[in-house]
């Protein structure tokens, strides 16, 4: 796909993308600045969520928000710019748990969701609320208004999540990944109805730790039929470029999963959930998937301009499907 493909309207129909924290963000951040307001749907994943501090921390939908807002910390990826850390320098000397860091503007996000949901409001409302007051048009959505957990389990036992990643930096091998709940779980009602939406223009599965942010979403009940079902193209950007992992743990683990780390063993993991799989130039020719169109795209964003320019390859490949699926089925595009 050619990053040059012109920028599709409002006529083309609504999107939804499925993402978990920075490299997600980053793609969402893309697909917001070209489509109108109002014609994107962010599902974000909760399985890194946990409670810390007697806080309900929600890592990825912060992480969205932030980044949507415009807030967001560019050095880090995460937290706020400009943030402050009297709270964190306070409780350290009080020889309190400092492995998580919790800037001052931060930890107002997470005392305000847990009043709030401790006085019985939903984690979606929260969040709309949150959106709203922040400036953010786009809507974002958890996966989920019910509790999941990511579980990761190594040779020391299963770790929490934030334990694996954050206090443990990821060192210990990961042999098994359990998402806690998932099956009694929800997906929100919206997610499900945007899959199902004759109108949707494409699904987009963002560039995101397959295993950590993406696979939490598919656990849920009905998730994966409703995908495979979703009457527009479902797209996948890859996250790993020539054998690497852009940022995070992904690439270490595939390894210690046993799998190769390559674009290609990520979209065979997804299988059938996708319709089409974008790679970077770089994995031009290393990935077929029987069923699966595949399609190259400099998938490497490190500027707004790189933002916005995969967002167009993204939604311009998806047109093509949609396409292609029209002229077999003998229906306009």
């Amino acid at each position: 796909m050619n990053a040059s493909a012109p920028a599709l309207h409002s006529r083309d129909g609504p999107v939804l993308a499925l993402s978990g924290g920075i490299g997600g963000a980053k793609l969402a951040l893309g697909l917001s600045r070209i489509l109108p307001p109002g014609e994107l749907v962010v599902v974000a994943n909760t399985g890194d969520d946990f409670e810390h501090l007697g806080l309900s921390i929600s890592p990825d939908l912060d992480t969205l928000m932030y980044t949507l807002a415009g807030i967001d910390n560019p050095e880090t990826g995460w937290g706020l710019r400009s943030e402050t850390w009297t709270f964190m320098a306070a409780l350290r000397a009080l020889g309190g748990e400092t492995w998580f860091q919790l800037g001052d503007g931060d930890l107002a996000t997470h005392v305000e969701r847990t009043r709030r949901l401790e006085a019985g409001e939903t984690l979606s409302r929260i969040t709309d609320d949150f959106c709203r007051r922040l400036g953010v048009q786009t809507k974002i959505l958890p996966m989920s208004d019910d509790k999941v957990r990511t579980r990761v389990r190594t040779a020391a036992g299963w770790l929490a999540f934030q334990d694996y990643f954050v206090r443990r930096r990821c060192e210990p091998a990961v042999a098994e990944l359990a998402y806690e709940g998932a099956a009694a779980a929800r997906p929100h009602a919206e997610f499900l109805a945007a899959l199902a939406d004759p109108r949707l223009r494409s699904a987009v599965i963002c560039p995101s730790n397959p295993f950590l942010s993406i696979d939490p979403i598919l656990a849920l009940p009905g998730v994966r039929a409703a995908l495979t079902a979703c009457p527009a193209p479902v797209v996948a950007v890859s996250p790993i470029i020539a054998g690497r992992a852009v940022k995070g743990p992904c690439a270490k683990m595939m390894t210690e999963l046993g799998l190769p780390v390559t674009a290609a063993a990520v979209a065979t993991h997804y299988g059938d959930v996708i319709d089409g799989y974008l790679v970077d130039h770089g994995d031009a020719g290393t990935v077929a998937c029987p069923g699966v169109a595949v399609a190259t795209a400099a998938t490497l964003m490190t500027s707004l301009a790189d933002r916005e320019a995969l967002a167009r390859d993204v939604l311009a490949f998806a047109d093509s499907l949609r396409r292609s699926r029209a002229e077999a089925a003998g229906a306009p595009a």
